[in-house]
């Protein structure tokens, strides 16, 4: 454990619990938030992307299920 690190842990333990919490408002005061635009265009990106890799999961899914199937049948199955 480094120097600070350890500083720092021992500082926090010293610290009340009131003393916490007002140093944690104090850092997301701090905090560069983003825009509304920001949030959004993040949100779509990432609802887009949880899409095409589900997408992309079920193609390889599904193309993986026909080549071991053709590769190795499953007995009494449909012909």
């Amino acid at each position: 454990m480094g120097r600070s690190v350890a500083t720092a842990n021992r500082r926090a333990a010293a610290l009340g619990g009131a003393d916490f919490f007002r140093g944690v408002i104090a850092e997301l005061k701090r905090v560069t938030w983003p825009t509304r635009e920001e949030w959004i265009s993040a949100t779509v990106l990432t609802l887009a992307l949880v899409v095409g890799i589900g997408l992309f999961t079920w193609a390889l899914d599904q193309a993986f299920g026909y080549i071991f199937n053709w590769i190795h049948p499953i007995a009494g199955g449909p012909q």
